[in-house]
């Protein structure tokens, strides 16, 4: 049987005034899964994250992590995972190895651990060198690594990921995503919340959508993607293209003399079209995608069309 990193059943969270931030959410993520949990703004997954992490007080439901009840055995829930918030929770005048081998030290870990652990996460995420620095000096996306490393310096089973990569870089953000890859592929479960749909879609396995507070999709990414319509690719001709030229049915858009965009259903597949190019003697050099695949159901998911 698969062991279960997660377990949530009819969460709710009722505040003041009868405002729902949750509506009986029941949520399941396998150990060893990369997990998306996407949502609009205030569809309720800061709510969800800060019940998971004892942050915020439930009204009523269940939450296990690893199989331990979060109400019966807090403690002991707490040392299996890792949080890595939205927000910079550090004390920005210690030194970078400061942070990480106090917040070790609170998990009870003894010295030799603690400086195994601390060196490793510190050079798995390029810090090494800023050790001795104060955190306050760090740049931003050094600060969103420093809180990647500090939530697994305790090598927890569960990682929970809220925004990490907001207002990091291009380059950061991608060698944090192979970090990430990295250490899921060893087995740390991962649940990951983004407004980067690129991101979840490259990075994660399966996926929830939450909106106003449910539960509205649960799916494999894979099975998910597959159930869009179409997708619109844009190809780059070797040469110009003629203006008068007739693709029959083919929805296509001129962009410029040598590239214009094709709206591909799955039905047809791109092949077909190639095919239809190989027949007027068009030459195509490249090929891309310009959907945001993801993005599109999103919007579908969550009404906001």
């Amino acid at each position: 049987m698969e062991k279960v990193a997660l377990n949530i059943q009819n969460l709710c969270k009722v505040y003041p005034k009868d405002l729902r931030a949750l509506n009986e959410v029941n949520l399941k993520v396998n150990s060893g899964d990369f997990y998306a949990l996407l949502g609009p703004n205030g569809a309720g997954k800061s709510t969800l994250i800060g019940i998971i992490s004892s942050i915020v007080n439930k009204t009523s439901g269940k939450v296990e992590i690893l199989g331990i009840d979060i109400d019966k055995n807090h403690a002991l829930a707490k040392k299996k995972m890792g949080i890595v918030g939205q927000e910079v929770n550090f004390n920005q005048f210690e030194t970078v190895y400061q942070i990480l081998t106090q917040q070790a030290g609170y998990y009870g870990l003894n010295k030799k651990v603690i400086k195994k652990n601390s060196e490793y996460y510190l050079k798995a995420l390029d810090l090494w060198d800023r050790r001795n620095e104060q955190g306050r000096t760090l740049s931003g996306g050094m600060k969103r690594r420093l809180m990647v490393a500090k939530a697994l310096v305790n090598e927890p089973e569960l990682l929970i990921l809220d925004e990490p990569t907001a207002g990091v870089d291009i380059e950061l953000r991608r060698s944090l995503w192979e970090f990430l890859k990295e250490i899921n592929n060893k087995g740390t479960t991962i649940i990951l919340t983004t407004h980067y749909l690129e991101e979840a879609e490259k990075l994660c396995k399966n996926i929830s959508i939450i909106d106003q507070g449910k539960i509205v999709k649960e799916s494999s990414m894979k099975s998910l993607l597959s159930e869009l319509e179409s997708e619109i690719y844009i190809f780059e001709t070797k040469e110009k293209i003629a203006k008068d030229i007739d693709f029959d049915k083919l929805k296509i858009t001129l962009l410029d003399e040598n590239s214009f965009s094709v709206q591909v259903h799955k039905s047809i597949g791109v092949n077909e079209i190639l095919k239809e190019f190989q027949s007027k003697n068009i030459e195509i050099n490249s090929i891309h995608n310009e959907t945001n695949r993801l993005e599109e159901l999103f919007l579908k998911l969550t009404k906001q069309e």
